[in-house]
């Protein structure tokens, strides 16, 4: 699923690198350095690239779903630690943000684009653009943090797009390693859905989500994209302003529910559940309507999410 443009100050622009990956041609996958282990299910969402797949692994891929870079060196004694740290976030976020590690001693070309100046460096791309995050080793809770502010703007900036799983023996970008080439082109299942959100047009992009859900109840991509294209379309027709005047007002049941929606999409994830979690405690005949509402928040964000898990402990209290 795609997303508009995007731009931030002090963002790193790497067209010219991936041209000039691109002309350098295909190469094979970078030797596989330390990181935390796949998950039980087989699959993760951290993949290890190399200098020539870069552009394939990690910049190509940003204009569908946030990319988290982990420029590393195996000469890092503690560097473990971080791979950990980020390899456990990018697997409970289930397909949020991608991770692709990178070993810098194998990757002079990208050093020198980036101008790294330590090692691990960590960095964000979204549609092309690197942001830089943080440098050294820091733990799981603070690594969460950081990364939990590059969701937010790729929200904010109508990205909904999810990563596809790393699935055992695939090469450095994805391949298969009986050499079949993946393009990693946009799943075709979404592609009219996909369409919509690039022209803005969220209920049709959510039209779309509900029809893949009808023909698989199962499919969590397509009940992923239609909460997001949901609470886009609710958020795309409010006036801020008016808004959250009205929410000043706790009795205004529908003004909670618009203003958590705002909240939502601005990022403020907490502020959106505990608005809707006060009214599911005041009761009365709204109550179910907030709780609904709060569901849909739950799967929009994603079923993992601390946030969620801790919101959802809160609305079994408020509710029994």
């Amino acid at each position: 699923m795609s997303s508009s443009s995007f731009s931030r100050p002090g963002a790193i622009d790497l067209s010219q690198l991936a041209a000039r990956a691109k002309a350098s041609g295909p190469a094979g996958g970078a030797p596989g350095g330390p990181g935390a282990p796949a998950p039980a299910g087989g699959a993760s969402y951290v993949l290890e690239s190399s200098e020539q797949t870069f552009e394939a692994d990690a910049i190509r891929p940003s204009t569908q779903h946030p990319v988290v870079v982990e420029l590393y060196s195996p000469r890092v004694a503690t560097g473990h630690e971080l791979s950990d740290a980020l390899a456990a976030v990018a697997n409970a976020s289930e397909g949020r943000f991608l991770l692709v590690r990178l070993n810098v001693d194998a990757a002079p070309g990208i050093v020198q684009a980036l101008q790294l100046q330590a090692v691990p460096t960590v960095l964000a791309i979204i549609s092309g653009q690197a942001v830089p995050l943080f440098q050294g080793v820091l733990p799981r809770e603070q690594v969460q943090q950081a990364v939990d502010q590059v969701l937010k703007t790729a929200v904010a900036n109508g990205m909904v797009g999810r990563a596809r799983p790393v699935a055992p023996g695939t090469g450095s970008a994805g391949q298969p390693d009986d050499g079949a080439v993946d393009e990693d082109q946009p799943d075709p299942r979404f592609a009219a859905a996909d369409e919509a959100l690039a022209a803005g047009d969220f209920a049709r992009a959510r039209d779309e989500f509900d029809r893949l859900l009808q023909a698989n109840p199962n499919d969590t991509e397509a009940a992923l994209g239609k909460a997001q294209a949901g609470l886009f379309a609710r958020a795309s027709v409010l006036d801020p302003g008016q808004t959250l005047a009205r929410a000043g007002d706790p009795t205004d049941v529908q003004a909670q529910l618009d203003a958590a929606d705002l909240d939502l999409v601005s990022g403020q994830v907490e502020d959106a559940f505990d608005r809707l979690l006060a009214v599911v405690r005041r009761g009365g005949g709204d109550r179910d309507t907030a709780r609904v509402r709060l569901l849909e928040l739950f799967e929009t964000v994603g079923p993992t999410d601390p946030r969620v898990l801790a919101a959802r402990r809160s609305l079994m209290a408020a509710l029994f």
